[in-house]
């Protein structure tokens, strides 16, 4: 059997890539935690339908674009619920991902006024989707891209193409739309993949070929220049089972580039039920049913998938983040709807070491304000390789790799531990690294370096030769691990 190659990267436990065989042990879903609202939008300009939120970290400050949009939901119906294809793009700017202010950019009019945080409007602004372009000598003018759909003049739904120099002052790339296939009737994305050289795209269509006919779902292409691009193809999801899915927010993650992760909203039409009128806001739901009846009773959430090659994911069942408990603005179309890209914080407790910022909208269609609730979860912390106190392990196919010792992402009880053992191809324990040998690894940490007898070393030995890990845990988990 070929060895697999890692170096010196940064595996996450969230497919069974490394995994040759396990015992005891699961791979198991991991949820972010709620914390603060950090944007009601509230502003004349803004409104009930605010999302479609990009998030991403931009020379020492972090940046926010969304749609600002709002639509009534009255006695007899929902007003303004437009398709969408002409809407304003506003953003934000925090220096720490939490506290949010909207820089007045004096753009755009909004009531006879510029003094608002608008930076695109028009034809092309559906799913505006901004990134900060990494690819080697990229122009200046050309430092901030994104993609946005609208329609032509005859009514086709297209994806042009822009670009800025300070993410703020937007322009097509060219007149021509840069894609004429697909639905488009989402956040479409598109960014360069910096380790596979080259732009992806991730759109929105139907299995049905237009709007409304057969599943949601979503298709990716490539480009070397960001205007040619290859026909879109549908993603595949082995072992998944058919399923709508609405928005994709798919980016390589910045600690593991190589891993595409993807938080979709998944969309469920569940039908009137006497569960769904208990749900909250039962009058704005049957207010909103009357204009389309999934309007009010269809409910989404958030799931999570990852890929290694951008095409084919390992797409988790389970909810990553559900609605949660049933309070006003909640368990509704529209809601829980994640940013695009994920961003890297500051912890609130006092010591603890950095986490994982993530947005999701609240109070969809609801009101008079939809609002952004921020969410936690630990580096890496997706997925994790668990076991119960009984114990259970893992091990791994063969592997080469570069560097002297072994770092491992985990947590365990106080009663729990991580034990690892080196073995040989053949699956043989090698003298110096076996279990036994294994100092036990305890506690709740990002990096912690594996020892055997005490010494965390020694590993460039056997650089020449593929090994196996074999990992026995107890009330513990594993989220990463990589060498150095």
């Amino acid at each position: 059997m070929t060895a697999i190659d890692i170096g010196s990267r940064l595996e996450l436990m969230v497919d069974d890539y490394l995994i040759e065989e396990m015992a005891g042990a699961a791979l198991q879903l991991q949820h972010p935690t709620p914390q603060e609202t950090v944007m009601v939008f509230d502003r004349p300009w803004e409104g009930t339908g605010c999302g479609y939120v990009t998030v991403f970290e931009d020379e020492r400050r972090y940046r926010m674009y969304y749609k600002a949009w709002h639509l009534d939901v009255q006695e007899d119906g929902v007003t303004g619920a437009a398709d969408g294809s002409s809407l304003d793009i506003c953003v934000a700017e925090s220096s720490d991902g939490i506290n949010w202010e909207r820089p007045e950019v004096g753009l755009f009019e909004h009531d006879g006024s510029t003094a608002n945080n608008i930076v695109f409007a028009g034809p092309g602004s559906h799913g505006f989707a901004p990134f900060r372009d990494q690819k080697p000598d990229v122009p200046e003018e050309a430092r901030y891209k994104a993609v946005g759909e609208g329609k032509t003049s005859e009514g086709l739904r297209v994806i042009w193409a822009h670009q800025s120099p300070d993410g703020i002052h937007w322009s097509r790339m060219r007149d021509e739309p840069v894609m004429d296939c697909c639905a488009f009737d989402s956040q479409n994305l598109a960014f360069f993949d910096e380790t596979r050289r080259e732009y992806r795209a991730y759109v929105r269509d139907f299995t049905g070929g237009e709007i409304g006919k057969g599943i949601r779902g979503i298709k990716t292409a490539t480009s070397p220049d960001f205007l040619q691009w290859t026909e879109p193809e549908w993603l595949d999801y082995p072992g998944a089972p058919e399923e709508q899915l609405y928005t994709n927010q798919i980016y390589p993650y910045y600690r593991a580039p190589h891993i595409f992760v993807g938080l979709p909203a998944r969309y469920v039409e569940r039908g009137w039920s006497p569960a769904m009128r208990e749900l909250p806001d039962s009058v704005n739901r049957e207010r909103r049913a009357l204009t389309q009846e999934r309007y009010g009773t269809a409910l989404t959430d958030t799931v999570l998938m990852t890929s290694r090659d951008g095409r084919t994911f390992r797409r988790w069942d389970e909810a990553f983040l559900r609605p949660g408990i049933e309070r006003p603005g909640t368990w509704a179309y529209g809601d829980h709807y994640m940013q695009w890209q994920i961003i890297e914080t500051d912890s609130a407790l006092p010591g603890a070491p950095t986490e994982l910022s993530l947005y999701a909208v609240e109070g969809y269609w609801q009101g008079s304000a939809c609002s952004l609730r921020r969410y936690s979860l630990r580096l890496d912390g997706f997925v994790a390789l668990s076991a119960p106190l009984a114990g259970g392990e893992m091990v791994t196919r063969p592997l080469s790799f570069d560097g002297e010792r072994l770092l491992l992402n985990y947590a365990s009880s106080a009663a729990g531990e991580i034990r690892v053992e080196v073995q040989d191809a053949s699956g043989a324990a090698i003298d110096g690294f076996t279990l036994d040998d294994c100092d036990p690894l305890i506690g709740d940490t990002l990096e912690r370096v594996v020892t055997w007898r005490g010494s965390e070393g020694g590993l460039n030995a056997l650089r020449e030769r593929p090994i196996r890990l074999r990992f026995v845990l107890r009330d513990a988990d594993l989220f990463s691990l990589r060498f150095a």
